[in-house]
């Protein structure tokens, strides 16, 4: 008789919820995807006291894809209010962990962020959430992870920007999408920059490069299908897309052909530039911009 060996679970349930003075349910470190020969990876989950389940929103960190985490702790100090707004706002957040260009190339980035999607769907409805209301939002590369998922969620037989791990068998398609001051064409990034970017965009070390495994201008399919603009089509879900006028990282030139991209094939987007603002929204008050971005959520998820 053959010995069964029994498979590592893929993800797992939700767990207990927290509740806190306010009403609000907490869900800490939810395990959403175990990759196999990785680490755990985790999400956290909040939803506002509410009769009905609420709309969600889905929530990516920055940080170059090398850096960062779901936990906003140390992070920049309006990300630390954020929370407070969306769910001011009535919409459930989760703040998604994602592995980083120093443990997997694209487009493991983007199969976390869809496995994400998927375990928040498939439990959504015993966690007091809409599983068919569910938009995403991200600053920097948690933006460019943003418009990729709403962008190739209509396709879930592609497996080459779906993946495998966690949930499967569900719908990883979101409402609406928020980009904060993403990367959107990663070949383009070297020239929009110029002379004044701080890091080179086309060297072997720059985040871009790490990303994709190499070069972006030595293996430019790859670093084409790493960018968002790649991915542009007409039944595309509302996107609003934030960038400074004044980003030496990543120029505002980039969402700014993003948008046009969009308008050209008929999809439904709104660009803001932010005068004034470098990356991060440095040098502006950034809070008018975030309450702009928590508004379309709502509208767009409540439609």
């Amino acid at each position: 008789m053959t010995d069964v060996i029994p498979q590592p679970p893929t993800h797992f349930g939700p767990p207990p919820a927290e509740r806190t003075p306010e009403g609000r349910l907490l869900y800490r470190d939810v395990v959403y995807a175990a990759v196999p020969g990785f680490r755990h990876l985790l999400l956290d989950l909040t939803v506002p006291p509410a009769e009905q389940p609420v709309p969600l929103v889905v929530w990516l960190h920055g940080g170059a894809w090398r850096h960062g985490s779901h936990k906003p702790v140390g992070a920049l100090p309006w990300l630390g209010r954020l929370t407070e707004r969306v769910l001011a706002s009535g919409l459930a957040l989760a703040a998604v962990q994602y592995r980083l260009s120093g443990e997997t190339p694209f487009p493991g980035q983007l199969h976390d962020v869809k496995a994400a999607i998927r375990w928040l769907r498939a439990f959504g409805g015993r966690l007091g959430v809409d599983p068919d209301r569910i938009g995403v939002w991200g600053e920097s590369a948690g933006g460019h992870l943003a418009a990729l998922a709403a962008l190739t969620g209509d396709n879930p037989a592609d497996a080459a920007t779906e993946g495998a791990q966690g949930v499967v068998g569900v719908d990883s398609r979101v409402r609406a999408g928020v980009d904060f001051y993403g990367p959107a064409d990663l070949l383009r990034l070297g020239e929009q920059s110029g002379d004044t970017a701080p890091i080179d965009h086309d060297a072997a070390d720059s985040p871009e490069s790490l990303l994709v495994g190499g070069p972006v201008q030595d293996d430019r399919a790859a670093a084409a299908f790493a960018g968002p603009i790649t991915h542009v089509h007409a039944q595309a879900p509302p996107l609003l897309i934030v960038h400074g006028e004044r980003d030496r990282l990543v120029p505002c030139a980039q969402s700014r052909d993003l948008a046009a991209a969009l308008v050209d094939v008929g999809a439904p987007v709104e660009f803001v530039p932010v005068p004034g603002a470098d990356h991060v929204l440095a040098g502006v008050d950034p809070d008018p911009v975030v309450d702009l971005a928590v508004d379309f959520l709502a509208r767009a998820l409540r439609a």
